[in-house]
């Protein structure tokens, strides 16, 4: 390594990777302009350091920006090194991680800076969909730099150093950073839903080493299974309690109960994440309506809607796992759409695109209805209209249009309330159960809510061959 070990951004991946496994690449490159006297600067590997190592064994490539080298500003031979790393880790099918520190491009190479810079994001966008992309930020990531997490595939923030904005706190009208910090890790991750996870630097790097051991290394060869040592036929007792709080749901399915959550903080009441299933990692997508803390206490509930931004969190979490051939779940519980003026200016236009992405992924899908479906916003959430492989369903679920009682409501105005209450249970059996819906066919089996991870667990291993042709097409336009 040309850095010292006590450089940060060295000192990072050490301890990302396993140790001693890191091999640094352009180590000697510098900058090659002199313009504005740079040739008098200290630009030892140009300010960052590139490199593969490997985490748990799986092969990754990684580059950390060093602050101490000019703030950790981009120019042309910094872009440069970066962009082989990505050729090389697409000619190897190998995740490429990002450790960013940076104080934006560098004034002194302008138009070369500029170009490179173009460049790191073509790479990106020929990487995006064949190998997983991950990044991290440390420190400063503003301006022009801020796309290259936006285009990556998972993003992490340090909870107090870390800075990530197009624009800064205080250049926009009428805010500064006393009035919203909109570059913080907290309004990154509640408001703008683009980073997965914050913490401290430690837990960053530990949660992706976590994810790297969960993802396939590229959009061909899967490496990501692990060897089962859970019961297959594991009963899950208890599960129906837990199902206003999909993270405990599907932990309860999972593999040795392990969950790992994306966009933990943003649109809460849909969660996304992977778990295991007899060692193959899962995508799951789910409909959340209670939070508990890990002591069992409630700490929020929210309404059984799909959200515009629930509905997009969801819709790019689909698309990554078919573009890495990752089988999805879904667990459903929701009666319908969030009705605001707010919501309504994008709502149907999100609702649309989930539907699109479940619609149009090719990998096996499972829907497991755990509460109530009703209307279009279930058809969206992996219905079998729109191609889930296999649905399930709960006794208690409830499934059509909208709910009884409000049916019967409307079908029978001018009824007395004793007619209108007679009318909804008829609904209810005839309408609205699960075996009304598996007589139709849009159920394929009604099961008992402990005995959810054996049937998931076989249905994703009678789908592991699953094949399926599309119209011939450039891609569409949703």
């Amino acid at each position: 390594m040309s850095n010292t070990t006590s450089n940060p951004a060295s000192m990072r991946i050490a301890t990302l990777l396993d140790s001693g496994s890191f091999v640094e690449i352009g180590g000697a490159v510098m900058a090659r302009t002199t313009d504005f006297n740079m040739q008098t600067k200290d630009t030892r590997a140009d300010g960052v350091i590139t490199g593969y190592g490997v985490i748990d064994g799986n092969l990754v490539y990684v580059y950390s920006q060093d602050a101490t080298v000019l703030n950790g500003a981009i120019g042309e031979m910094h872009a440069k090194k970066i962009a082989n790393i990505y050729d090389m880790a697409m000619k190897m099918g190998a995740p490429v991680i990002a450790l960013i520190d940076c104080a934006g491009l560098r004034l002194q190479e302008a138009t070369d800076a500029l170009h490179a810079f173009g460049s790191l994001y073509l790479k990106q966008t020929m990487a995006s969909g064949v190998i997983p992309q991950i990044t991290a930020i440390f420190g400063t990531c503003g301006g022009g730099l801020a796309m290259v997490p936006a285009l990556t595939d998972f993003t992490f923030m340090e909870e107090k150093q870390g800075k990530l904005f197009v624009n800064s706190p205080n250049a926009i009208l009428g805010n500064s950073v006393e009035k919203c910090d909109t570059s913080s890790a907290k309004f990154q991750s509640e408001e703008t839903g683009l980073v997965d996870g914050i913490g401290t630097e430690e837990d960053i790097l530990s949660q992706i080493r976590s994810l790297i051991t969960i993802l396939p290394a590229n959009n061909e060869d899967d490496q990501s299974y692990d060897e089962c040592m859970d019961d297959l036929n594991r009963v899950c007792e208890g599960i129906e309690n837990a199902c206003g709080d999909a993270r405990i749901t599907l932990a309860m399915i999972s593999d040795n109960y392990e969950f790992f959550e994306t966009k933990k903080e943003y649109a809460k009441e849909m969660v996304t994440g992977f778990i295991r299933l007899n060692g193959m990692t899962v995508g799951a997508v789910a409909n959340c309506s209670k939070r508990y803390d890990e002591e069992g206490n409630l700490q929020e509930e929210y309404a059984t809607d799909l959200t515009a931004n629930g509905c997009r969190k969801a819709k790019e979490f689909v698309d990554f796992c078919d573009a890495f051939n990752i089988p999805v779940l879904t667990l459903t519980n929701v009666t319908g759409f969030e009705a605001s003026k707010c919501s309504e200016k994008n709502i149907a236009r999100e609702v649309a695109k989930l539907t699109y992405a479940f619609a149009d992924a090719t990998v096996p899908k499972v829907n497991v209805i755990v509460g109530k479906a009703y209307g279009s916003a279930y058809v969206a959430m992996n219905s079998k209209s729109i191609g889930a492989d296999m649905v399930y369903a709960w006794p208690t679920a409830e499934i059509g249009m909208m709910d009884a009682e409000l049916a019967a409501k409307i079908m029978y105005a001018d009824a007395t309330a004793d007619v209108i209450k007679e009318e909804a249970k008829k609904y209810k059996e005839l309408q609205s159960s699960p075996l009304s819906a598996a007589r139709r066919g849009y159920v394929d089996t009604i099961i008992n809510p402990a005995d959810t991870r054996k049937y998931v667990i076989g249905a994703f291993e009678m789908l592991f061959t699953k094949r399926e042709d599309r119209p011939s097409k450039k891609h569409g336009t949703v």
